[in-house]
């Protein structure tokens, strides 16, 4: 039977604390959730486990994962030693309409203001049913973390609205990159080209550095 949403923190992080330590596959099984055979092409299985079992209700909205208690969740692969595997996906970048829009009310803020993190063992020697749910935690950023995230948004939102997007890279950026967010290089999407035309490029997606989630978990962990 699917889980139905839960009603408060407290419900939601017995929920977590119930699935540590269980396998992907175990959790699978647990609730008869469809799994594929190979991950390659199912990079959003996990995720999308996770979400069903803790009973997350946005699905694809611009909103966080559990709707009514303003938390999203983030699952985070880490390696033997407590380290981040990958960066962390947060939204998707707006390349048009940019003028105006400010931190206070972007996006990524609101997916960011409180999270849920989910670490699971990763390894790429494990196989994905075999990998381990660690203990989930609820992280608020800082005012220094706050302050270290809006400066890259807003070093980055500006050469998007300079027309400027080719000259972003993932070198830029302290806590969070821009990056290409597309299955292939053949789906495009409109942006603000140089001389304020509208060209096409890659759908771009705004990404945690591991450098950033690895102090969020050391400070969580003391590791």
């Amino acid at each position: 039977m699917k889980p139905i949403k839960p009603h408060s923190i407290n419900e939601l992080m017995q929920r977590v604390s119930n699935i540590a330590g269980l396998t992907l596959g175990q959790l699978a099984s647990q609730y008869q959730f469809k799994t594929p055979v190979h991950l390659l092409k199912e990079k959003g299985w996990t995720g999308q486990l996770i979400e069903y079992a803790l009973g997350a209700t946005a699905g694809s909205k611009p909103t966080p994962d559990f709707e009514e208690l303003g938390i999203e969740l983030k699952t985070l692969p880490i390696s033997y030693k407590g380290k981040p595997l990958e960066t962390t996906f947060v939204s998707v970048t707006p390349l048009l309409n940019v003028t105006g829009m400010t931190w206070q009310h972007s996006n990524v803020r609101k997916k960011l203001n409180h999270v849920l993190w989910l670490p699971i063992l990763g390894e790429r020697d494990i196989v994905p049913f075999d990998r381990t749910i660690g203990s989930g935690f609820l992280w608020h950023p800082s005012a220094e973390q706050d302050a270290q995230l809006q400066r890259d948004w807003e070093e980055q939102m500006e050469l998007i609205a300079l027309g400027r997007v080719d000259e972003i890279s993932g070198h830029l950026g302290d806590a969070m990159q821009i990056r290409p967010k597309a299955a292939n290089s053949r789906i495009v999407t409109d942006a603000i080209g140089p001389n304020g035309q509208i060209i096409k490029t890659l759908p771009r997606g705004f990404y945690l550095k591991t450098s950033f989630t690895a102090e969020i978990l050391k400070q969580q962990f003391q590791l």
